[in-house]
Parts: C-alpha cells; structure tokens; sequence
C-alpha cells in the first residue's frame, strides 16, 4: 500500500542538493555501475523523487538508455521512511510512465541484500549473476596478432564505429549507447581497438585505479569470433597494465555467458567469490 502522504514527482534540477544529500548521507542507497553519477542523470524524464513534509526523502531513476533498456541507476531512501513507502511510492510512478512507452525492460544489479525483496515483491526475477574474475598483472606471454589485425589507441573518432559493433556484439541489455562509450573513453585509462582492412572488428575499455585496472568493455564483432581477437586485445591491456607498474587487473562478466569466461580462464583470469544478481522486470 502506497503512504497517501508521499507526493511524487519529476526530479528537478533545484533538487539536486537534496539528492545529493541523500545519496552521500543516508542508509539506502542503490548506485548502477555507470559510466555517470546518479546526478548526471537529473533532467531525464525517468528520474523522480518523493517528497514527505516538503523534503525529498526517496529517489528513483530509470531512464531509458539504451532505447527500451531502463537501468535502475539510482534508487536512495532516508530513514524518515521505511524502505517498502519509499520504494513503493516511486515504483508506482514510474511503472506507469515506463509502460506508457511500449515494450522496456527494466534491469538492475544488486550489491546490497535490502534492495533484492523490494525488487522481488514487485515481481522483478533474477536473469542471471555477475561474477568478478582478476588476473595478477605479470607481464603475459607475447602472441602474434591475428592475421591482418592490428591493435591501436582508440580516439572520439572511432566512436561510432565501435557503437556499431557493440550493438552487433550484445544483447540489448548490454549494449551501451554512443553517449555512453563517449563517456566511457573520456573516462579510460587505456581505450584500443583491433583493426582490419574493413575497418574496425573490436575493441576493448579499462579503467584504472591506485589498486589496479579493470577491464570495463570488450568485444569483437559477432562475424570474426574466435580468431584471437578478444585474446589479443586483453594481451595488449596487460602488457600496458605491466607497463605502468599495476598488479592486479579485474574484469566483470555474466555466470551465463560460457565464451566470455572460456576466454578469460585461457588468459588466466580466475574467479573470485563476488557475484551478484541481475534482476528484470518485462513491461
């Protein structure tokens, strides 16, 4: 049952010191790992807040991005509610909105317990886990690129390119938006594509970090699998890994997806303990 007292509505740019407090200072936050902040998003039509006694005391955004894939990125409460008027305030709002749109599918990864029965009584279900794979960073075996493939720095110039190849490479969930591999390259520390005489066939995006690196983003176009593509690009990042003095490089990847942890064990990543579920809920 709703609290009739909540009010719900679009999250204006003025409300951002009040997200932000919420965000950085209360005890219920759910962050998507994302190449923007939850902020970023304020002035997207899927963002909302509650608001109790002329507070904003919950938010929720879910925009859609790719087109019909609409990532939980931000779901905050305060204690001046309890979790199930916060959630189901907000959810209400934007279950409505979101199927005003057609057909969407609605995602979100778990890091915390509190967050996975809000989603599950709202008939979100569990698709499948992420699980984290790490690789100590010593210096790989050299091997001889694919014939007629070479490896290069990506640039804002590929971007569309890789756009294209991503949207081949993966499933709608997965794939990422040209604004968001825009992000993603601002934001890496190292960014390679493989290349052939028909221009651009994968490529892969790490972050780096005092710790380490982490493999955000690889792929390879779907028509020229398992020819030592993705092995060759993931060589290229741990030499530059081994280059720069780092130890330890992680990646993510689903429990599913039987080629991609196939490849990663042949490098000589191996599985952590950390896993987390993906829950979906179809409109």
């Amino acid at each position: 049952m709703v609290n009739l007292e909540i009010q719900v509505r679009t999250a204006l740019a003025q409300d951002q010191q009040q997200i932000a407090n919420l965000i950085y200072y209360e005890p219920y936050i759910h962050r998507h790992l994302d190449w923007r902040t939850p902020l970023d998003w304020l002035g997207a039509s899927e963002f909302w807040v509650a608001e109790y006694g002329k507070l904003v005391t919950a938010a929720l955004a879910c925009p859609l991005d790719p087109v019909k894939i609409a990532w939980i990125r931000l779901f905050a409460s305060s204690g001046d509610l309890t979790l199930t008027d916060s959630w189901s305030s907000l959810w209400k709002v934007a279950l409505e909105a979101l199927s005003a749109q057609g057909r969407v599918t609605v995602a979100a990864i778990t890091t915390q317990d509190w967050f996975k029965p809000l989603l599950e009584s709202s008939g979100f279900s569990i698709k499948q886990h992420i699980v984290i794979l790490e690789h100590e960073a010593n210096l790989p075996v050299s091997i001889k690129d694919p014939l007629g493939i070479s490896i290069r720095s990506m640039t804002a110039l590929d971007l569309p390119a890789v756009a294209d190849l991503d949207a081949a490479a993966f499933v709608p969930l997965w794939q990422n938006s040209l604004d968001a591999l825009q992000r993603a390259l601002t934001q890496s520390g190292w960014a390679s594509v493989a290349e052939s005489k028909d221009g651009i066939v994968g490529y892969q995006i790490s972050t780096y970090n005092p710790f380490g690196g982490h493999l955000a983003r690889l792929a390879v176009h779907p028509d020229i699998q398992h020819r030592g593509i993705g092995q060759t690009l993931v060589n290229d990042l741990l030499q530059e890994s081994a280059r720069r003095g780092l130890r330890k490089i992680t990646v993510n990847t689903q429990d599913d997806n039987e080629a991609s942890l196939a490849l990663y064990r042949k490098i000589g990543f191996r599985r952590t303990q950390e896993e987390y579920p993906v829950y979906i809920f179809q409109i």
